[in-house]
């Protein structure tokens, strides 16, 4: 039994995009690599149904840059209100450690 070729994305794009091209008959590209001409009618179908998705991902991306950037705002305000109850608690601490000292808690 034969055992089906598989194809990598960047193969698959290096041949559609000779199919775009237009230079030479889809027949005569799939004869040169070898491939059925109806499953490159199929690439090509699939690569321009799949072609604006290439620019909504870069916004996409942008919106993943602004949510970390927010995120990262609001952990850098929790650090330093923690810092800032953290020094409020020891000097406090340190106020009742003195006057437990004294005897006047």
């Amino acid at each position: 039994m034969k055992k089906r070729r598989q194809y990598t994305s960047e193969f698959k794009v290096k041949v559609i995009l000779e199919v775009l091209r237009e230079e030479q008959t889809l027949g005569e590209i799939a004869s040169k690599h070898e491939i059925n001409p109806n499953q490159l009618a199929t690439w090509k179908r699939e690569f321009l149904e799949k072609a604006p998705k290439v620019f909504e991902e870069s916004k996409n991306d942008r919106e993943q840059r602004r949510i970390e950037r927010e995120a990262a705002e609001k952990e850098t305000r929790m650090l330093k209100t923690i810092g800032q109850l953290t020094m409020e608690r020891d000097f406090l601490q340190a106020i009742r450690a003195k006057e437990t000292e004294r005897g006047t808690l």
